[in-house]
């Protein structure tokens, strides 16, 4: 379905907003909330269990953490946009972002590979935006915003990844023409306590939507660019490999977006009270439990039946014999 196709089929628009991290996509969702009484689907960054150690060590999570992520925000795709036969869509987020992130931040050729058959898989039942806001910003700018917002695992954001992850953005946007785009210049833009700001830019949106198109970001040769987020490049292996077992691949993506599930519960209330683990924390480890032995079946491994101890050492597991219980 096309874009213009997906506006008629649908009488409310769906709006997504864009950008280096830091730049303020969330805030501005929320506030455009009451303006198109829209729906609001925001990203789940606190609910992924990598995101922590991905900014510790990006080579090494860097793969776990752009899986979840891809699921994640798929599941959430697919949900959202189910509003729209009701009311309006504003998502702090657009789908091909993940695909930026991910030729940012994995290393390992064959695991990008890995990652872009899945991606081109997922992204084909993912329904574009009406409209993509790309708030814009230099670096100096989005680094002393992320450290006015303080969150625990941006204290030791790295400068220069922002500005290579500011040079995909910019790279992206200028190729970009799949739905109309808007440019916004947030610098010296404050929508947060300027209410004059905040009405310039839902105009801004409402023109675009339409039919007032602003052209796309003129073409930006970078002398040394990072590898190109808009196209599926990977280096080809020198020797054969073998085919990725996709069906343990899936189990695991749902384990760990169930593991990133009991994540965000435990950090929201107390896991155990008078009576009890709540409701909702049974029911995010329950999940786990099933995603994990259904990954353990699928991988021909037996796990330990016994309920483990504090004091126990962790024990290798087993060739799985037998089906699964």
């Amino acid at each position: 379905m096309t874009t213009s196709d997906s506006i008629t089929a649908n009488r409310y628009p769906y709006i997504a907003i864009e950008g280096v991290i830091g730049v303020g996509k969330t805030t501005l969702a929320r506030l455009l909330r009451p303006r198109f009484q829209a729906e609001v689907v925001l990203e789940a960054f606190d609910e992924n269990p990598f995101l922590s150690d991905f900014y510790g060590d990006r080579a090494r999570y860097a793969f776990q953490t752009q899986l979840f992520f891809l699921l994640s925000r798929y599941r959430q795709q697919q949900a959202a946009v189910n509003c729209l036969h009701q009311s309006a869509l504003i998502a702090d987020y657009f789908f091909e972002k993940d695909r930026l992130f991910a030729h940012l931040n994995i290393p390992s050729p064959d695991e990008l590979e890995m990652y872009d058959r899945l991606y081109e898989a997922l992204s084909e039942k993912v329904r574009l935006p009406d409209i993509v806001v790309y708030l814009r910003a230099h670096v100096d700018t989005l680094m002393a915003r992320i450290a006015m917002r303080d969150r625990t695992y941006e204290r030791q954001m790295d400068r220069n990844y922002i500005a290579a992850l500011r040079q995909g953005y910019e790279h992206l946007f200028a190729h970009y023409d799949a739905t109309p785009l808007l440019v916004i210049e947030s610098d010296d833009l404050d929508f947060v306590r300027s209410p004059e700001s905040l009405e310039g830019i839902e105009q801004r949106i409402r023109s675009t939507l339409s039919g007032v198109r602003q052209p796309t970001l003129p073409r930006i040769s970078f002398p040394d660019p990072p590898r190109p987020a808009w196209r599926l490049v990977s280096t080809p292996p020198t020797e054969p490999r073998q085919e990725t077992n996709w069906q343990a691949l899936g189990d695991y993506l749902i384990l760990a977006e169930a593991v990133g599930r009991i994540g965000g519960v435990l950090a929201q209330q107390p896991p155990v009270g008078p009576e009890g683990a709540s409701e909702s924390v049974s029911d995010a480890i329950c999940d786990a439990h099933h995603a994990l032995r259904l990954l353990a079946y699928r991988t021909n491994i037996e796990l330990e039946q016994s309920m483990p101890s504090a004091s126990d050492e962790p024990r290798s597991a087993r060739p799985l014999r037998g089906e699964l219980p």
